[in-house]
């Protein structure tokens, strides 16, 4: 049986995945401030991203995610474990992105994706301090017609 603190812990580090995505799909990046620790190791490799810091991440993030021109980041099925102040988790994201074409033809993007996460409770406050993605699938649906 879960104590009432675990189960506190697991909503609180749920809603830090959501909190990321809102981030990202918003673009507000200093948002991630409040979602990771500043020395946070984020490797978006998997998918052919950046590997760094929150900094770094964020300058990626803000140079990359113009060129799409929607998204969305739906994250499910977390399996969270909990250990004191630290905790790990793996959670399902599939982020569909639209795609703009040279010929002005859009597609659609399917990612699909695990994130594997380390967290830490920093001043009372659950924060990433490892992210690394594991790629499923990536498929680009060409435009109709």
């Amino acid at each position: 049986m879960l104590s009432l603190q675990e189960i506190s812990d697991r909503m609180e580090i749920e809603d830090l995945m959501v909190r990321y995505s809102h981030a990202v799909d918003t673009h507000q990046w200093d948002l991630l401030d409040e979602v990771f620790t500043a020395d946070a190791h984020i490797d978006y490799s998997a998918m052919g991203g950046a590997v760094g810091d929150l900094a770094a991440t964020k300058k990626f993030l803000a140079e990359v995610m113009p060129n799409f021109l929607a998204f969305q980041h739906l994250i499910a099925n977390s399996t969270i474990t909990v250990d004191g102040d630290t905790a790990t988790a793996r959670t399902m994201c599939h982020n569909p992105m639209l795609v703009p074409g040279a010929d002005g033809r859009q597609s659609l993007m399917l990612c699909g994706l695990w994130y594997h996460d380390t967290f830490a409770r920093v001043d009372g406050a659950w924060r990433i301090t490892r992210r690394v993605e594991e790629k499923s699938y990536l498929f680009l649906a060409p435009s109709a017609g």
